[in-house]
């Protein structure tokens, strides 16, 4: 654990790092339920990838060392209703800053955690990406076009989004990558968790290192005036002709 400072509010965080020279960081956003054992055990997997990952604890400002089971949800939801969303992005941007020194870096949350990321993607200094999984809460600034490239997993059987904001959503925000898993309900990625679903959890992580490597790890994208986000690409100029290879225009 180690401790980061956020306007003057002293927070926790879980660190993990990986063997040798890490290839940038992972910034892990907690769901209603606190750093516990399945966002540490997140972040061990970032780190075991090639990534320095650190989970912020954000409940501290209000209440530390909260680690919540599933059954514990009301309390989790009291919580963040409680923090709202302004210091908890301070946090993001604090917690960032102390991982920039490892390269780029990408902001993947979880559920509360997911929306955070979410809204985190247009306000947060030095993040290369953003990735939520089964967030709810989106359809709250999905007018706001996306500043980073910005990934989201939704769960099919997930009560809090349902199909109707997951289609007006998609409908809204084409500008952001999105896949949905059919069987998958919320929490579906923790593997202690009683919503565990393997296959949906492999493709969506699957999924996410693999958008990880291409904003973190490879070249950043470039905005290009009135087109959007491209990758960046290195293009060699054709050598002029010379003034005898022109044959000029046709003859009869």
């Amino acid at each position: 654990m180690i401790e980061v400072t956020a306007n003057e509010v002293k927070f926790s965080a879980y660190r993990a790092d990986p063997e040798g020279t890490p290839k940038g960081a992972v910034v892990v956003l907690q769901d209603v339920f606190g750093v516990n054992a399945d966002i540490r055990k997140i972040a061990d997997s970032f780190a075991a990838a090639g990534y320095v990952a650190v989970a912020p604890s954000l409940f501290d400002k209000v209440k530390s060392n909260i680690e919540l089971d599933a059954s514990a949800d009301a309390e989790g939801r009291s919580l963040t209703a409680e923090l709202g969303t302004d210091w908890p992005i301070e946090a993001i941007q604090a917690t960032v800053d102390t991982v920039k020194g490892a390269g780029k870096v990408a902001l993947v949350g979880y559920s509360w955690g997911g929306y955070l990321a979410y809204l985190a993607a247009n306000k947060v200094k030095g993040l290369a990406c953003a990735i939520g999984y089964h967030a709810d809460g989106l359809l709250e600034g999905v007018m706001e076009k996306r500043r980073i490239p910005t990934l989201i997993h939704f769960a099919e059987q997930d009560p809090l989004m349902p199909e109707e904001d997951r289609v007006q959503f998609r409908a809204r925000r084409p500008d952001v990558s999105a896949f949905s898993y059919p069987d998958a309900s919320r929490g579906f990625g923790y593997e202690a968790g009683p919503a565990y679903n393997a296959e949906a959890a492999e493709k969506a992580q699957e999924r996410t290192l693999f958008w990880i490597s291409q904003y973190v790890v490879g070249q950043g994208p470039v905005l290009l005036k009135n087109a959007g986000a491209y990758a960046q690409a290195k293009t060699e100029k054709k050598p002029k002709k010379k003034a005898d290879d022109d044959m000029g225009p046709p003859t009869d």
